[in-house]
């Protein structure tokens, strides 16, 4: 089984790595950025002990299109894909929030309003809502990007009180926001889908704002099936989903939630095996692409290096 876990490139002009949780991330001459989606995976704040084949390439492509389909809405960083598992892009400086959109009330939210909460992130909340059930418009909820520990969440008038975002830069940045989801949830409901939630990230450059990172995949997004939403809702039944949230399941069952004296369950190459071709799964769904499994017998290290510097130096 080849999966990418770990990489250590020494690619020219290259200033320094971060490896974050599923991504590493290299500074080129401080100017661009050569983002490497790992085949690592994550769940309850931990990196799982196995890599997920093909995982990386569908996160990658998934965020690539989208990237290319919002295009019109916004400036993003993406300059190239020189590799399945690798996106180059513009080096800028990130601001330190997430700007979250939410369709509809499930997940963090809906358990925050079941504990009898009726305002999140300075947005009043209407009352009697079920689980799953379609705020009447999508509801913009931000949290700080924490360096370290968990985010927190956070209302507009503190960011712009607390000089996180300028006003200028944030109203940029929400309408952004909106306009990008509307065209998510527009695709998704071409395949069949609702664009539940997700979240975007922006940053700087010279003065002009972007967006940065991935975008609607299924690690930075929830779907749901958009057939038998409807009855499923008026039965109160859990929704079919499309997004990682099958894995967490694997470990509530096997008795991890990453909480003290557990234990991470064995993940054997079969299961591992299993969650690529269900992302796979995803990708096909969310595009509407046949997923094409680029040669993994050759070392993935390897190819990407080649990839990349050959990239590098066409830019020169």
């Amino acid at each position: 089984m080849n999966a990418l876990t770990k990489t250590d490139f020494k690619f020219e002009g290259q200033r320094n790595v971060y490896h974050g949780k599923v991504r590493d991330v290299y500074d080129i001459n401080d100017d661009l950025i050569v983002m490497v989606a790992t085949d690592r995976i994550s769940a309850f704040d931990v990196v799982l002990p196995k890599g997920i084949p093909f995982k990386g390439q569908v996160l990658n492509q998934i965020a690539s299109k989208f990237l290319d389909l919002t295009s019109d809405i916004c400036p993003n960083w993406k300059l190239a894909t020189p590799d399945p598992m690798v996106t180059v892009g513009l080096k800028c400086e990130g601001f330190k929030v997430e700007m979250i959109i939410r369709s509809i009330l499930t997940g963090s939210a809906w358990r925050e309003y079941k504990a009898g909460c009726r305002e999140l992130c300075g947005v009043k909340l209407p009352e009697g809502m079920k689980e799953n059930e379609r705020f009447p418009e999508p509801i913009i909820t931000p949290t700080t990007k924490a360096d370290e520990g968990h985010d927190m969440n956070i209302s507009k008038e503190e960011i712009i009180k607390q000089g996180i975002v300028s006003e200028e830069d944030y109203n940029t940045i929400e309408d952004w926001t909106r306009k990008l989801f509307a065209r998510g949830q527009e695709i998704a409901a071409q395949k069949g889908l609702i664009l539940v939630d997700t979240k975007y990230e922006f940053g700087k450059r010279d003065g002009k704002c972007y967006l940065i990172d991935e975008i609607h995949t299924p690690d930075s997004s929830r779907y749901f099936y958009a057939d038998g939403y409807e009855e499923k809702l008026a039965k109160g039944e859990p929704q079919r989903q499309l997004s990682k949230e099958f894995v967490r399941q694997w470990l509530i069952e096997h008795n991890f939630m990453n909480e003290p004296g557990q234990t991470m369950p064995e993940i054997t190459d079969e299961y591992a095996a299993s969650v690529g071709d269900r992302y796979i799964e995803l990708y096909e769904h969310i595009t509407g692409e046949t997923f094409v499994k680029v040669n993994s017998e050759i070392d993935l290290a390897e190819r990407i290096e080649k990839n990349v510097s050959k990239y590098l130096a066409s830019r020169k």
